[in-house]
């Protein structure tokens, strides 16, 4: 890899400190961490307008659920960032609720017979996925020596691949079924506010560049007010001050089903944080080893089991924030602390959680490009490390990511298998994480291929070369 620019470097600071703990200005922490949250706050409210909107919440109701799970996103990123005992990565690491639960969660309002039941069946569910999910964190951490470079370039790729349709999506505008969804003006908005994010990265230093996301969101939302795509109305009808009461919509109800069917999602959010762990790991150049995604691990299902309490659902990792962080080039951990007490307050102060909602999709979309074209930049970073000079791992690579691409390029690939099947068939994540170390163990570890698995000696680094002949080379 070519040497990093001298202002670019992650070394440690002139304090020692490594620059996942640094301890920033208070102003730099703020809009750090400001832009951590507009960056994912379009991902933390669908789940809950979608669900909410399935069980025929009311208006009130509905900004009740959503500032539940802001709140306890903000709770899930504290457990994440500053850490209690065994849990938490310490990681500039955004939890927030997993789009992955929506379609199992919305199978269960479908099956119940009164839909006012459904929410707390759901809560019920979520309860006991996290709680064995915490139990099994230690277990699942065990699976991180089977992520070398080849198998860890390839996840992080797809986490950013996977990602790019989001930004497509919101840079068409806020709604697939409208007359003007993808219109010139949404796409032209999403253009400007990409342009504005390049320009400031191109063209400043210093503070300003970091947080050049920000003010592109900012300049862009300007900027769409006079096409009258940016809408106030959330901030005039927004109370000050709302708590989200503890079990408001009900004490949570356990049925066998739902239970079954959250603990799947729970798995497949394991899965793909701890890719995500070792994503960020590898960006902020503090590897993730065992330990850190055990402690990770723990955070996310004990997140989970206690966002219930407060009438929020299962969280996970932001893949987004990644891009962000390997953008930024801002490693700390408090500043992404920062952003989980934002997401607090507005759990507390819906008004402030509408100054979010104001950001039209399209002006999200722009930004989201960037954001998430760094993570799989980040990706193949990490595979020109992988050694793909070896036959092997371009075949773990080429097939891994073609599995991982499914659910993008054919969405009804997998329309046949049962709905249980598809909450992990539908991520190519999750995928494309299991093709990836599936492969690795065949070709790299068993039987004739062993010979070169023995030289990746640890799982982040890349091992020795392969010439020719097969003979491995000696550094």
């Amino acid at each position: 890899m070519s040497a990093q620019p001298v202002d670019e470097r992650v070394d440690e600071t002139t304090d020692g400190i490594h620059p996942v703990d640094e301890k920033l200005p208070a102003l730099k922490l703020a809009t750090t961490g400001l832009q951590h949250v507009a960056a994912m706050y379009a991902g933390v409210v669908a789940p809950p307008l979608i669900v909410g909107a399935a069980v025929g919440l009311s208006g009130t109701e509905l900004t009740f659920l959503t500032g539940a799970c802001l709140f306890t996103a903000g709770l899930a990123t504290f457990l994440q960032t500053l850490g209690i005992w065994k849990i938490g990565a310490r990681l500039p690491f955004v939890n927030g609720v997993t789009f992955a639960g929506v379609a199992p969660m919305t199978a269960i309002v479908a099956s119940a017979k009164d839909k006012s039941h459904a929410l707390p069946v759901i809560f019920g569910a979520v309860v006991v996925a996290g709680l064995l999910g915490f139990l099994a964190a230690p277990f699942f951490s065990k699976a991180v020596r089977f992520f070398p470079p080849v198998v860890t370039g390839t996840v992080i790729t797809l986490i950013g691949v996977s990602l790019l349709p989001v930004a497509f999506g919101w840079a068409q505008g806020p709604n697939p079924a409208a007359d003007d969804y993808g219109s010139t003006t949404y796409l032209t908005l999403a253009g400007i506010t990409l342009l504005i994010v390049l320009a400031l990265r191109r063209f400043t230093r210093g503070f300003v560049k970091q947080i050049a996301v920000l003010l592109g969101l900012v300049v862009g939302t300007l900027v769409a007010i006079p096409f009258g795509v940016t809408d106030f109305g959330p901030v005039a009808d927004a109370d000050v001050i709302g708590f989200p009461t503890p079990f408001h919509f009900g004490a949570p109800q356990f049925q066998f089903a739902a239970i079954l069917s959250m603990c799947v999602v729970m798995v497949v959010s394991m899965t793909e944080s701890t890719a995500d762990m070792l994503a960020l790991g590898e960006i902020v150049e503090r590897p993730a080893d065992e330990r850190t995604i055990a402690a990770g691990l723990r955070a996310d299902t004990l997140g989970s089991a206690l966002s219930p309490l407060f009438n929020g659902f299962m969280c996970s990792a932001f893949a987004q924030n990644i891009g962000l962080v390997a953008m930024t080039r801002i490693r700390s951990r408090y500043v992404v602390a920062t952003g989980g007490g934002f997401l607090v307050l507005m759990g507390l102060c819906p008004m402030a959680a509408s100054l979010i909602a104001v950001v039209p999709r399209p002006v999200l979309g722009g930004a989201g490009v960037v954001l998430f074209g760094s993570v799989a930049a980040s990706g193949i970073q990490t595979l020109v490390r992988a050694g793909l000079e070896k036959d092997n791992n371009v075949l773990i690579v080429a097939v891994s990511l073609a599995v991982g691409l499914i659910p993008i390029t054919a969405p009804e690939f997998y329309h046949a298998f049962p709905e249980t099947a598809k909450i992990v068939l539908d991520s190519g994540i999750s995928t494309g994480c299991v093709a990836a170390v599936l492969l690795n163990l065949v070709f790299n570890h068993l039987g004739a291929g062993s010979r070169e698995a023995r030289d990746v000696t640890h799982p982040m680094e890349a091992g020795e070369e392969i010439v020719a002949d097969g003979a491995p080379c000696v550094p």
